[in-house]
């Protein structure tokens, strides 16, 4: 009998090791083979927004806070600050840049709405009315003189003439929101302010449609995917993809580093298969098969700043944006 437990006993520690082991090796990735990010030096300090390219790519523009303007005209190797003359003692805070050609846009808040037709040569900026809902949070260039613009309480406008008159894409707002994105086809996702529910627009529709959030774990920031579907990161280091063609059906969740995962910010596609993750304190994941496993970029790590934000302006040409002046740019593996 003593001799049974005994046995026993060492099946039992036997397999608490194994899960010990396991258990580890969920909690920490493996590391990436090499590091394509390389830090950019800037003339600033300031937390970073946005980043769009002209026709050329070599011609770009980054914004920020503190009214923040800088020009690249070498890829974005080096970067020279820009400022503007607002006419008032005004604080800014510009989140989004978006060029189609020469033509560019620049919305921030307090309200406020700027545009070139020039590529940055002269800037203008374009009255907005006091009755517009929320203040300005993203803008995308479409083509001449057309550009859609979104608001943080999720009105969305379109113009046709270059800023001059605006038609409202919305019957109404949805809410003050957390964050808006637009897939390439012109859809809407916007994750309320706490997380709560997320709500969806396609051209079409006189309204959001709102949708709850698929578990108990509060939506820190959704997308769309190089083949449209949907994407979400939710507290707690949860990734999750949309099935194709559905916008409240989700496949399993994925916590791809038990670890570090939990402050999970952004998710970007460089390629259909290649998805970049980031997060707090230099956290930097990718995975090379469309996110069914992933690697950790550690070369990153001793980056002291939270990575809010990735674009891929084109497959070869990526930054990712953070506080502090942070800057990385996407070197296309030799």
């Amino acid at each position: 009998m003593r001799s049974f437990l005994k046995s026993i006993q060492k099946v039992i520690v036997l397999v608490a090791a194994v899960l010990l082991c396991s258990s580890c090796n969920r909690a920490y990735l493996a590391s990436t083979s090499y590091n394509p990010w390389q830090a950019v030096s800037l003339p600033t300090e300031a937390t970073l927004a946005d980043v769009s390219f002209t026709d050329d790519a070599q011609h770009g523009w980054l914004v920020g806070n503190n009214a923040t303007l800088l020009e690249t005209t070498d890829g974005g190797d080096n970067w020279e600050l820009r400022s503007l003359d607002l006419g008032e003692n005004q604080f800014y805070s510009f989140l989004s840049v978006s060029f189609a050609g020469q033509e560019g846009w620049v919305v921030g808040q307090p309200s406020i709405l700027l545009h070139t037709t020039d590529a940055g040569k002269s800037w203008s900026r374009i009255p907005l009315s006091e009755r517009l809902p929320g203040s300005p949070y993203s803008i995308t260039a479409l083509g001449p003189q057309s550009a859609e613009m979104t608001t943080d309480v999720g009105a969305i406008y379109r113009t046709e003439d270059s800023g001059r008159t605006w038609q409202a894409m919305v019957q109404e707002a949805v809410g003050v929101l957390r964050n808006v994105s637009r897939s390439e086809d012109g859809k809407y996702v916007a994750v309320s302010a706490r997380g709560s529910f997320y709500s969806t627009w396609e051209p079409g529709q006189e309204a959001w449609q709102p949708h709850n959030r698929n578990s108990s774990r509060r939506l820190q920031n959704m997308g769309y995917g190089k083949d449209g579907r949907l994407w979400l990161l939710a507290r707690g280091g949860i990734v999750q993809f949309a099935e194709p063609d559905a916008v409240e059906e989700w496949q399993e969740p994925i916590t791809p580093e038990y670890a570090t995962s939990w402050g999970l910010l952004d998710l970007a596609y460089r390629t259909p298969q290649e998805i970049w993750l980031s997060g707090g304190s230099g956290n930097l994941m990718v995975s090379f098969d469309g996110g069914e496993t992933w690697q950790k970029d550690r070369e990153v790590e001793n980056v002291p700043s939270n990575l809010y934000r990735i674009v891929f302006t084109a497959p070869e040409q990526g930054f990712i944006l953070g506080q502090r002046g942070t800057l990385l740019k996407y070197q296309q593996p030799a």
